[in-house]
Order: structure tokens, then sequence, then C-alpha cells
């Protein structure tokens, strides 16, 4: 029966009434199959995708566009009110991939109907798991963006107006990196430190100096951002602890900026716990690189989106996103979209404006002819 659903509002209702972790999107996926199903398009998931769909819809002779749309959503309690708040406990739809969801499927709609115009492929890329920065590269290897010529995709910008889209060439959100940094010492009575080795002292050593690779290492008209978010050791009061730790997150915009933090903080620690007689174990989890915008197709979409949005300047954000794993390999447009929202990302009380769906359906589909006509000259 939801599968009925064709106004773009009602299905956002829907879906963000029903959302679903990452890689666990599997109603959400059956419901993008069937509507896409009914209005004609030929569904070509790789056997290898558990979760998400790829369709196409075109003649084939000529360019393929990709336009693309996370689906997944997060592992938050929903405190918005809503008349169609999530269902789900504990998971909700806190980032707006309901609204990218919705955007994709209403302009699905328009340009089934004008099928017969298409010259080439327009291929619908619905992406499981972008919340934990996997699912982009699982659709990659499985075979799901090969071939295209270029895509496309946005997020929804909740400080944005309805009917205002951010674009600009080249780097719009950061590579992130995470890391996990372990001190083993010794422990021993809090009155004795020195019948033990403590590795909180050098714990708080290192997370103060690794502040220095942003303000002393970096260039400092380059942006980047180095944030130690988590720290642990010892149990009570009295007792200096054989281990601690910290976890945190590294973001940057360039190639040579992550390299030269990464250099960096390696040698702090590893320096730090030589320092203080301890080991120390890293554990540097490589993120998503820099969603990066190709210039000569941004300026075609600039263009085309200028005639029925107002166009504005965005600042670069320091958030990571995984379609980056397609802007680093495919030429690619990734723009921030205006969804006037009343906080922001990851919020448990966000609340979107539907009616900035009208113009994102509106942008994807004009987006996606105007780059087939781009392509093929």
């Amino acid at each position: 029966m939801v599968t009925e659903i064709k106004d773009p509002i009602e299905i956002r209702h829907y879906l963000h009434q029903h959302p679903e972790l990452s890689d666990k999107e599997f109603e959400t996926t059956k419901f993008i199959t069937n509507y896409l199903q009914k209005l004609g398009y030929k569904i070509v998931t790789p056997k290898d995708l558990n979760t998400g769909v790829i369709a196409e819809i075109g003649n084939g002779n000529g360019p393929v566009i990709g336009l693309r749309s996370d689906i997944d959503a997060l592992p938050i309690q929903e405190k918005t009110g809503l008349q169609y708040s999530s269902i789900s406990n504990g998971v909700m739809h806190a980032c707006g991939h309901d609204f990218h969801m919705a955007s994709l499927l209403g302009a699905a709609a328009k340009i089934s109907n004008q099928k017969d115009s298409i010259k080439g492929t327009i291929r619908l890329v619905f992406q499981p798991a972008e919340e934990t920065h996997v699912g982009a590269q699982e659709v990659k290897e499985a075979g799901g963006v090969d071939n295209l010529d270029a895509i496309i995709g946005f997020h929804n910008k909740p400080d944005y107006g309805v009917g205002e889209v951010g674009i600009t060439a080249g780097g719009l959100m950061a590579a992130v990196d995470q890391f996990t940094v372990s001190f083993q010492g010794v422990g021993t009575h809090a009155a004795m430190p020195n019948l033990g080795n403590d590795p909180i002292v050098a714990l708080t050593t290192t997370v103060n100096t690794l502040q220095t690779i942003v303000s002393r290492n970096e260039n400092p008209q380059q942006t980047a951002v180095l944030s130690v978010t988590h720290v642990q050791g010892g149990a009570t009061w009295n007792v200096i602890p054989e281990s601690a730790w910290f976890e945190g997150t590294l973001r940057t915009f360039t190639h040579e900026a992550r390299a030269t933090a990464k250099k960096r903080f390696f040698e702090i620690v590893n320096g730090e716990a030589a320092a203080f007689g301890l080991e120390a174990e890293i554990n540097w989890q490589e993120g998503p690189d820099v969603v990066n915008n190709d210039s000569n197709l941004t300026k075609v979409v600039e263009e085309e989106s200028a005639k029925f949005l107002r166009v504005i300047k965005p600042v670069p954000s320091n958030a990571g996103e995984d379609f980056a794993y397609f802007s680093q390999r495919i030429p690619s447009v990734f723009v921030f979209f205006g969804s006037h929202g009343n906080t922001d990302w990851h919020h448990d009380d966000l609340v979107l404006d539907d009616a900035g769906l009208k113009y994102a359906i509106e942008w994807y589909y004009r987006i996606g002819f105007k780059l087939l006509e781009y392509l093929r000259k």
C-alpha cells in the first residue's frame, strides 16, 4: 500500500517515520525499488549490495549521468513531536536523508514522464550507509557507479532558506580521519607515583601537544582541525591506572595538509610515549577524502541552477561526506540545498521545511538533463 504514495511530501513523511540504520536499510530499499519499478525504471542494483538501489532509464545511446541520494538514518531518539515522528525506537532521520530520498524519487517521476527525450542514460544511485562512511565505497566496489560520465548530489543545509543553493568548485566538504591512541604504563598507588609509570600524564601532555599540528605545522591559509573528543583512564581517585586512551578526528581540505598532519601526529605520540617511558599504540582510520567539485561541471550546474534558484557561495564544511569516494574518481558536483531547518544536522529535534522539496526535485531533474546535453557536445 505504501508504495502507492506519489506526493513527495507524503513520501518524505513516510520515510521519516520509518528510518533504518546504515547497511540495514532493507525496508527502505524495498520501498524505493517498488516505486521506481512502477515508474518503468530498470533496476540494476549489483547483487553484492545488500541494501541500496541502482536504477536506470534512457536509450543507452549517449552519456551516463548519475543522480545520488543517501538513504540511512542515525542512532538518535527523535524529539521533534511531529505527527510523522520516527516509530523506530532510537533511530531518526536527523540528517535529512529522508529529504534527499523524497527529492530524488520526485525527480524520478518527472524524468520518467520525459523518458523518450533522454539522449543517453540517467542512473539513480540510492546509496546506503553514508553515516558510517562506507556506503559509497560499497557501491563503487560493487560496480554501481561504473561507466558514469558524471555524478551529482546534494546535502540539505538547514541554515539555508528554501530556494537557496550553495555551489562552489573545488573542495566543499573535508577529508575525515579518525584516530585512537592507547598508552600502556605501570599502575600504582596515587600516593607513590614513583613506583609506577603514569599514562595519564603522558596522555594529557600529548593531547595538548597535538594542537600544535594545526597551529604550527599546517599552512595557516589552509583549513584544518584536529579534535580529541573522548578521553578515558583510571577507575578511582587514589589509583594511578596502568593504561589510558583517547580518540578523535582530523579534518583537512588538501592532500598536503592531510599527509602533514598524519606524519606529525605519529611523531608527537611516539615521541611523548618515549619521553615518558611508555608504550603507545595508534589506530588510524582513514575516512573519505575531500568532496571535490569538477570546475567545468560546476560552472554548468551553477548557470542552470541560477535560472530558478538563488545561488550563494558556500563556506566549505569541516563535516565529511562519503560522496567523496565518487567525486575523487568521477567528474562530479555536490551542492548544499536550502531546507530551512530549526537546528543543525544530527540534532534530535531537527525539523526541515517540506517547501524545499519542489526546488530539490526540479534541481535533480533540470541538472540531469542539462549535463546530458553538455556532455554530448
